[in-house]
C-alpha cells in the first residue's frame, strides 16, 4: 500500500466516526465487487449517513487524488462498483431514508440507499405508483438504479429510470454539493443537467438525494401467460399485439433452454412441449382491462398457442410473474456459468436475435439462453459456460464478440440497463464513435478533472 493511501486512511479516521470507516482487509473484501466476476480490494470503505460526511470525504480525496468508487447495494451485473484502483469505496447503504411521499405533488424524495421494492411498497400504500421493476428490486437500491438507468419489464409502457428522475442532489468530485432539477414534472430552465447523472455509473458525482416522479396507481392488472411451439410463432404473437393497437405494461419472452431450467427449479409442468413463452400484462381501470384481455386473447388464439393461462388481479398476476422472476436463478442452477449480456435490438430484429443466438450456439458448441423484455427489444442473452471444459472460456469470448458485432450492425446497443462497468469495457470503442468518446471525456474532465471518481471505467 502506498504511503499516500496509508496517510489517507489515518486522515479519514480523524473526521469519521469509528462505525463509518472500515480498513481491515476482511471488512474491505465485502466491498470489492458486485454480482459480476471482477473484484478489487479497496484500501478503505466509508459508510456515511449524511451528505456532510460524503462532502468531507470527497474534498479530502480530491485534494490528495485518492480514487473514490461510489457503491449502492452491490447488485449490479457488470462490475460497475469494482474499485479497480483501490482507494475509497463510498457506500450509500446507510443513507436509506424515504424523506417524503407527496400525494399532492406526485413525487417521492429519497436517499440513495432506499431499496427499490420498499419504496414501491410505501408509495402504493398512498395510492401512488413507481412502476420501475428491475428483477432485483427486492435487493437493489434507488441510487444504483439511477446510476445505471435501470429498467425492467414495465419499461415498455412506463419508460426507464431517467423518465422518473425530476431532481437530484449530487456531491461533486471536489466535495461541493449541487442541486439539479426540482419537483416540477416539467422544467425547461437550461440544460437537463440532472439527467446527465442518470446512467453515469458514478463517474461524475455521488448522488445523495433524488426527487422521483410518481403516477396514480393503476387500480387493476391482468396477465396472459402463453406457451408456443416455436420462437417464430412467439415473435409473430408479439407483433400481433402491437398491430391490434395494444400498449401493454409489459411483454416478456423466454426460449426453450430458459423454460426447461425454470421448470426444473420450480417443479412446474406448465412449459412441457414449449419452445417459447410470452407474458403480456395490461393495467388500468378494471372494466377496460377485462375488455382488452378478452379482445387480446381472441386475437392471439388464432396463432394456436400450446396453452394460455390467465391472471386477473394482484395475486393471480404475481403468481405468473413469480415463475418469470426465477429464470435468472434457474439458469444458475444448471451449474453452468451465466454470462448475462443485456443487449438491445430494434423491435423488428427480435426474431432475428433469437435466430442468431441459436446459430451461435450451434457454431461454437456453447448453450445460449435468451429471455427478457420483448416489448422494447431488450433481451438478456446468457452465454452458458461449462468451466470444466478449458476450451469453452475462449469459445465463449468469441460468442460474445460475434453477438455484439451483430447487434451493433442492426443498430442495437451492447447494454440496455446494466451499464458498461467492467464487463462491457472491451466493447466500449466498438459501440461508440470517436466523437462520442471525446464528448464523454470532455464532460468527465469538466466535472472530475483529477479523475478520482470510479476510475478505469469507460471514460
Amino acid at each position: 500500500m502506498s504511503r499516500r493511501r496509508s496517510l489517507g486512511r489515518s486522515a479519514l479516521a480523524r473526521f469519521l466516526r469509528p462505525d463509518e470507516l472500515i480498513t481491515s482487509e476482511g471488512g474491505c473484501r465485502a466491498y470489492a465487487g458486485d454480482k459480476w466476476f471482477a473484484s478489487a480490494l479497496p484500501d478503505a470503505v466509508v459508510l456515511p449517513r449524511s451528505v456532510a460526511v460524503i462532502s468531507k470525504v470527497l474534498a479530502y480525496a480530491h485534494r490528495y487524488e485518492i480514487p473514490v468508487t461510489a457503491r449502492g447495494a452491490g447488485y449490479g451485473y457488470v462490475g460497475g462498483c469494482v474499485p479497480l484502483r483501490g482507494g475509497i469505496v463510498l457506500s450509500t447503504e446507510r443513507m436509506n431514508r424515504i424523506k417524503e411521499i407527496s400525494t399532492h405533488d406526485f413525487v417521492g424524495v429519497v436517499e440513495p440507499g432506499v431499496i427499490t421494492a420498499e419504496f414501491q411498497s410505501q408509495v402504493e400504500k398512498k395510492g401512488l405508483y413507481y412502476p420501475l421493476d428491475p428483477a432485483s428490486r427486492a435487493d437493489c437500491s434507488l441510487g444504483g438504479n439511477i446510476a445505471t438507468n435501470a429498467g425492467g419489464p414495465r419499461c415498455l409502457k412506463y419508460g426507464v429510470t431517467r423518465d422518473y428522475v425530476l431532481g437530484l442532489e449530487v456531491v461533486m468530485a471536489d466535495g461541493s454539493v449541487t442541486r439539479l432539477g426540482g419537483r416540477c414534472h416539467k422544467n425547461k430552465t437550461g440544460f437537463d443537467l440532472h439527467r446527465l447523472f442518470v446512467g453515469s455509473e458514478g463517474l461524475l458525482g455521488v448522488i445523495t438525494e433524488a426527487t422521483l416522479k410518481l403516477l396514480p396507481q393503476p387500480p387493476f392488472r391482468a396477465c396472459l401467460s402463453m406457451g408456443f411451439p416455436s420462437m417464430k410463432v412467439a415473435a409473430k404473437t408479439i407483433r400481433l399485439i402491437f398491430a391490434k393497437g395494444f400498449l401493454p405494461a409489459a411483454v416478456e419472452v423466454a426460449d426453450k433452454f430458459t423454460l426447461a431450467a425454470g421448470a426444473k427449479r420450480t417443479g412446474s409442468r406448465l412449459f412441457a412441449g414449449c419452445q417459447a413463452h410470452v407474458i403480456v400484462e395490461i393495467d388500468g381501470q378494471e372494466r377496460s382491462v377485462r375488455s382488452d384481455m378478452r379482445s387480446l386473447e381472441r386475437a392471439l388464439k388464432t396463432l394456436e398457442p400450446i396453452f394460455i393461462r390467465r391472471g386477473y388481479g394482484e395475486s393471480e398476476c404475481e403468481a405468473i410473474w413469480k415463475v418469470r422472476r426465477e429464470f435468472s436463478f434457474a439458469l444458475r442452477d444448471t451449474g453452468l456459468t451465466k454470462l448475462n449480456q443485456d443487449v438491445v435490438v430494434p423491435r423488428g430484429r427480435l426474431e432475428g436475435l433469437f435466430s442468431f443466438a441459436a446459430c451461435l450456439q450451434k457454431k461454437h458448441g456453447i448453450q445460449v439462453a435468451c429471455f427478457g423484455h420483448a416489448g422494447d427489444g431488450n433481451i438478456h442473452v446468457n452465454v452458458m459456460v461449462d468451466r470444466t471444459d478449458p476450451d469453452q472460456e475462449a469459445r465463449s469470448q468469441r460468442v460474445v464478440d460475434e453477438l455484439f458485432q451483430q447487434v451493433l450492425e442492426w443498430g442495437g446497443a451492447v447494454t440496455g440497463e446494466h451499464g458498461i462497468g467492467v464487463a462491457r469495457l472491451p466493447w466500449w470503442d466498438l459501440a461508440t464513435s470517436e466523437n462520442v468518446r471525446r464528448m464523454h471525456r470532455l464532460v468527465k474532465e469538466a466535472l472530475d478533472p483529477k479523475r478520482i471518481l470510479n476510475p478505469e471505467k469507460f471514460v
